[in-house]
């Protein structure tokens, strides 16, 4: 497993990742893009971001970085950062195929992305995904699993995936909807010649969204490696669109509510890792304060009290606008 990498990294913030969905391609549901991001957004002003970001990001001791076909250019983005420091050789490096990106630089498409879990898209993305990041890919993930996804029953696929597991590269499936708890569960009953196919996850979890906390919690047990994504709630936990109670307890600790929020998963035994995804180094250093935020058993038990319904969660997720 290359996680196992990062139990010999002893900084604190090892176990952050810092997923590059906001830096890759111009457009994204995150709020405050205008304020957040370069004006106009152009690929070389992306790529500089991104860069400074990577940069920022292992020198205060990050080593996952996550990356997807979908993300516009932001594989080929972190394959340029990898290049240009092959001293770098103790992070561990993910992507997903499964969607391709299709709004061709542009804030206004129409639809910025399309989904597709067979097995031509695989063979075509594996490849595409091999030309920029090459032996330097750990993780391979299937993008956005969902119960209905015939990637989960698929055995041509699952053969696919495992002669691909067998080369060295880690196979695994990311989730997202209210039914992420189901996806998880099937997932983890997928084997090959009697091994179990997929050795990690990476699910939406944040103060707002813990319906799979239990499926988490029984892949952890099963050995998978449980990435943590949209901890923030795509910016609904940051800042003043913060609830008052997250409000109250950052005020409490002193910290931003960020570093809050994304305490509040560190402390989990299952969380494997936690994905950051800003957008600025003041954001970056801001999440990664998560790490040294103390929080008592009154502050989880007010924070316990945030969740939402799951569907009504992701319904509103899923009318944020690309921006």
């Amino acid at each position: 497993m290359p996680f196992a990498r990062l139990a010999a990294v002893t900084t604190a913030t090892a176990h952050f990742g810092l997923g590059l969905a906001a830096l890759g391609r111009p457009a994204y549901i995150t709020p405050g893009r205008d304020r957040d991001l370069p004006g106009g957004r152009s690929p070389d002003a992306l790529r500089e971001r991104a860069h400074e970001l990577l940069d920022a990001a292992y020198a205060q001791g990050v080593r996952y970085f996550d990356v997807a076909r979908s993300y516009g250019r932001a594989e080929e983005f972190l394959a340029q950062w990898l290049r240009a420091r092959p001293e770098i050789q103790d992070v561990v490096i993910g992507s997903k195929w499964g969607y391709t990106y299709t709004a061709d630089w542009r804030t206004d498409a129409e639809v910025h992305e399309v989904k597709d879990h067979s097995v031509e898209a695989f063979e075509r993305q594996r490849a595409e995904t091999d030309a920029l990041l090459g032996e330097r890919l750990d993780l391979y993930q299937i993008h956005s699993v969902t119960p209905d996804s015939p990637a989960l029953t698929d055995p041509a696929l699952h053969a696919l995936l495992a002669e691909f597991a067998a080369g060295g590269v880690t196979v695994g499936i990311s989730t997202s909807g209210p039914a992420q708890a189901d996806a998880i569960r099937a997932a983890l009953a997928v084997t090959v010649d009697g091994e179990p196919l997929f050795r990690t996850v990476q699910a939406t979890y944040n103060l707002l969204e813990t319906s799979a906390a239990e499926a988490l919690a029984e892949a952890h047990d099963a050995g998978l490696t449980v990435i943590v994504k949209e901890a923030l709630a795509n910016g609904r936990l940051a800042g003043s669109a913060a609830p008052p109670a997250l409000r109250a307890v950052a005020a409490e600790t002193g910290f931003t509510c960020d570093a809050v929020a994304l305490a509040a998963i560190l402390r989990l035994p299952w969380a494997g890792v936690v994905l950051s995804g800003a957008a600025t180094v003041l954001q970056l250093s801001a999440n990664l304060h998560a790490a040294v935020v103390d929080l008592d058993e009154g502050q989880l038990a007010r924070l316990a009290e945030l969740p939402e319904e799951s569907a009504a969660y992701w319904k509103h997720r899923s009318e944020l606008p690309w921006s």
